[in-house]
């Protein structure tokens, strides 16, 4: 069986197997199916504050900077304003910039293989560019990307030097069906991604999920394990979710781990398929909305 990972004990109700994680999801002791005792070591200082065990490099204050774009059905449009409003982040002093979900590709399964690209591809090669251009760490929100005939919901993200640092596949698909509202399923079309995805800038460790990987509590413990100080979402929540959930879940994540939480919304659209609720925003360790858009295209800012 695959292992299990958190923090408590756990027990596999099919496989009847009893497995005890440590602290950072390493599997320290595992019963198989019979009857038996399994024993483990626990150093509960070392579990009180796992943190304290993790370098963590904060070297100073850091602009960040989040785009909730306006994402229509042309993708040469959708990187053009991209570009635009990248540059004009990153000269308001911003030194990290975030992109909404499916920045380049109208948000809906219908568009996913239409819009597809290989990474690296046209819409990489442009967010290389303005990174390196800009001098900035740049968060590539996502956009749908094709690999060995599949396909992923994939944030790249780029160095000031513009180089790729990592892609994040989304791991957590989203499914909803909500009688008389709204029924989507990504997983009719999207496969999930499997690995956690951190980069480091001078200021402060970084952790990335995409949208509905943001309900996920386990993600982001684990992010924050590894010493990431900001998580960072793009997401399109809808007029449904949004309202009910959106803040909400970065309020809870931010307090929960004790760090930065930045979310990046396509702008709403009345008369896409897919509305998206807009309302990109930065929340501190303390739970605080420090900057918040409408649901206008806009570029918010926070000082970190």
């Amino acid at each position: 069986m695959q292992p299990l990972r958190g923090t408590d004990l756990l027990m596999d109700k099919t496989m009847d197997n009893f497995i005890l994680p440590d602290s950072l999801g390493e599997v320290i002791a595992k019963a198989d199916s019979d009857e038996c005792i399994v024993y483990a070591d626990i150093d509960l200082q070392y579990l009180a504050d796992v943190r304290e065990q993790i370098p963590i490099s904060v070297q100073k204050q850091f602009r960040l900077a989040v785009v909730q774009l306006h994402v229509t059905k042309s993708k040469a449009e959708n990187l053009s304003r991209a570009q635009r409003l990248v540059k004009e982040a990153a000269g308001q002093g911003a030194k990290v910039v975030v992109l909404p979900e499916c920045f380049n590709s109208p948000y809906g399964t219908g568009y996913f293989a239409e819009y597809a690209e290989k990474i690296p591809g046209e819409t990489t090669r442009v967010l290389a560019k303005v990174a390196e251009e800009c001098g900035i760490y740049l968060v590539g929100g996502s956009i749908p990307e094709e690999d060995g005939g599949k396909l992923f919901n994939t944030c790249s993200v780029f160095g000031p030097d513009g180089k790729l640092l990592l892609k994040h596949r989304k791991i957590h698909l989203f499914d909803i069906d909500v009688p008389g509202k709204i029924r989507f399923q990504e997983s009719e079309t999207l496969s999930p991604g499997s690995s956690l995805s951190v980069f480091e800038t001078p200021y402060c460790k970084v952790g990335v999920g995409i949208c509905y990987d943001i309900r996920f509590a386990e993600l982001a413990q684990l992010y924050a394990r590894k010493g990431c100080q900001l998580l960072v979402y793009p997401g399109a929540f809808n007029m449904t979710t949004g309202p009910a959930h959106w803040e909400l879940l970065q309020r809870a994540r931010a307090v929960d781990n004790q760090v930065y939480v930045a979310t990046a919304s396509p702008a709403r659209d009345e008369s896409a398929g897919y509305v998206a609720w807009g309302h990109s925003t930065v929340v501190n360790p303390w739970g605080e909305v420090i900057t918040k858009a409408e649901s206008d295209e806009s570029v918010v800012y926070a000082d970190i």
